[in-house]
């Protein structure tokens, strides 16, 4: 087969072959098939309680939040262009979705959901899913964090037992709702509450393999039906289960609902893409392998559309359940698709069981989950690393709990491109031939380049980054710097040709350095400005995991190993 030049554009099929076909080229035997077996058997038990909790929470049934998991997973891994991700209703979606369902129902859900279908399938189409990568560090933390305060704050009626006829959606009204409704508090409600977060907290932590969250919730089922606690359960509010698929059927179409949920159609359609590609790169963080972000958008839209004509809600890619994934074993999308499988089958043997679950026991998965995915540390350490990126974090954070996702995304995008352009202005500066001491970071060594020689020293390798790193370039960087093939015992990034590097770049090249420092091979920074300096080590990149010298001569010299 003759090989395509360098730098011609990707032709449609290297773009959009699922991973699936991939996979099955390379070699797909019996022994795979038994290792794909029991990955997806041990996602289906996360995802069966995750599933049921996020229906709910998104203000419909639980069986709904099966149906997608079942339909949509299966679509997201047949057709996928990540070998790992695993599809199913997310937490992320809980506010959004509460929100469309309480405007215009659950049709109007299924409506909009087929059409951030159709959207994704055509921005796939359009190869637009790149362009995800231009979202700022700091706006995925800000509305992750936002998402998670939403989450926690719509547990709080079951977790606690309240009584309220009509729960705001919106959050301030929401919490004067709670405010008022706590006399009705149900403290058998709350030990079960407590019980389960408690239970799911000691799993996790004396052993983590297990499945925390089904193991609490019917730990927390069985002590509810043994002491005939009286809590509100699966059963008492919302019916018996079903056992099957419901019959295929498309959403009731009209123009004037197509014209009402239009907004909500871009608006599922512009989070699942942001959600199911992070969750793609944290599979590639996790295995080193590499994601079609638009086939995967492809098969997102495709997944969405097949979950409506089935019952369900949007799909996604999600995080957790592909983190587990990848923790199982899995060696590609036949995984995912067994999941889907599974849960087909619990539906149709124990689904009268679910009906005992209390939504308690619900409430307090979710309000793990929220816990979870806050990314605490990350949010502290943007909010210390300089006001520019604080702005723009607190700014996405609080749009996002006071107003909507979208407006707090859109937001923080303008504000870090802004700040990216400020940045570029700053960086621009006359210089003399030889840069000025205050460029050089504890030396007083002129920057210098690399001897070509170095590229023959097999225990010595050298990559040198030109221009400004920033959140835009960061993809196409790690990139190369993941092809490296072997590693070598030392491997040098030459930073004198960087005049500034953003926090998304900092925190995605920690990530590489991790990996490189698992491996045992040890990484030094040469020629970094002071500036650069600064947001390397605010995104944790200091000893002991590297180390910082003048020249990359010096660099080299540091780390040849010394006569004895």
């Amino acid at each position: 087969m003759p090989h395509r030049p360098p730098h011609a554009e990707p032709s449609f099929a290297e773009l959009f072959t699922p991973k699936l076909i991939t996979v099955f080229r390379e070699g797909y035997g019996w022994k795979d098939l038994g290792t794909d077996a029991v990955a997806g058997l041990t996602v289906a038990v996360v995802a069966l309680p995750l599933s049921m909790a996020i229906a709910i929470a998104s203000g419909v049934s639980p069986e709904r939040g099966i149906y997608t998991a079942i339909a949509g997973g299966f679509i997201v891994s047949l057709l996928g262009g990540s070998r790992f991700q695993i599809g199913g209703p997310a937490g992320a979606f809980i506010g959004l979705v509460a929100v469309i369902v309480a405007r215009h129902g659950y049709d109007g859900l299924a409506l909009a959901t087929l059409m951030a279908g159709v959207i994704l399938i055509v921005v796939a189409l359009l190869r637009a899913g790149t362009y995800v990568k231009y979202i700022p560090y700091p706006v995925t933390v800000g509305f992750t964090a936002g998402i998670a305060v939403i989450i926690a704050a719509s547990q709080i009626k079951d977790a606690l037992g309240l009584r309220i006829e009509n729960e705001p959606v919106e959050l301030v009204p929401k919490f004067f709702a709670l405010r008022d409704a706590l006399p009705t508090i149900s403290w058998p409600t709350v030990s079960i509450t407590v019980l389960s977060i408690v239970l799911m907290l000691l799993v996790r932590r004396l052993r983590p393999t297990w499945p925390a969250f089904l193991i609490a919730v019917a730990a927390a089922s069985v002590v509810a039906l043994t002491l005939q606690l009286d809590v509100a359960t699966v059963t008492s509010q919302f019916g018996e289960m079903p056992r099957s698929l419901p019959s295929p059927s498309l959403p009731t179409f009209s123009f004037a609902k197509f014209q009402a949920v239009l907004p909500d159609a871009f608006a599922l359609a512009l989070l699942g893409a942001i959600e199911s590609l992070l969750s793609a790169v944290v599979a590639d963080g996790m295995t080193g392998r590499r994601h079609r972000s638009n086939c995967e958008l492809g098969a997102q839209g495709a997944a969405n559309i097949a979950s409506v004509i089935f019952g369900g809600i949007t799909v996604t890619g999600t995080i957790a359940r592909t983190a587990t994934n990848v923790r199982a074993g899995a060696r590609g999308p036949v995984a995912g698709m067994l999941h889907s499988v599974y849960l087909l089958l619990f539906l149709a043997i124990a689904a009268p069981l679910v009906g005992y679950i209390p939504l308690a026991a619900l409430s307090a998965v979710l309000l793990v989950v929220a816990w979870t995915m806050a990314e605490k540390e990350e949010f502290w350490a943007l909010l210390r690393s300089s006001r520019a990126d604080a702005a723009v974090l607190m700014a996405t954070f609080l749009l996002t709990i006071f107003v909507d996702l979208i407006t707090g995304i859109t937001v923080g995008v303008v504000m870090g491109a802004l700040l990216f352009l400020h940045r570029m202005a700053e960086a621009v500066q006359i210089e003399s031939g030889e840069p000025s001491l205050d460029d050089i970071a504890d030396s007083d060594e002129t920057l210098g380049r690399y001897d070509s020689r170095s590229a023959t020293n097999r225990d010595l390798m050298v990559y040198r980054i030109n221009g400004a790193f920033f959140f835009g370039a960061t993809a196409r960087v790690l990139t190369v710097l993941d092809r490296v093939g072997s590693l070598p015992r030392v491997f040098v990034i030459d930073f004198s040709g960087v005049p500034l590097i953003d926090s998304s770049a900092a925190h995605s090249l920690a990530a590489f350095v991790r990996k490189l420092h698992r491996s045992g091979t040890l990484i030094y920074f040469a020629a970094v400005r002071p500036r650069v300096r600064r947001v390397l080590k605010d995104a944790g990149l200091k000893a002991p995991d590297v180390k910082y010298a003048a020249t990359v001569a010096a660099a080299s010299r540091d780390s040849t190993p010394k006569a004895v």
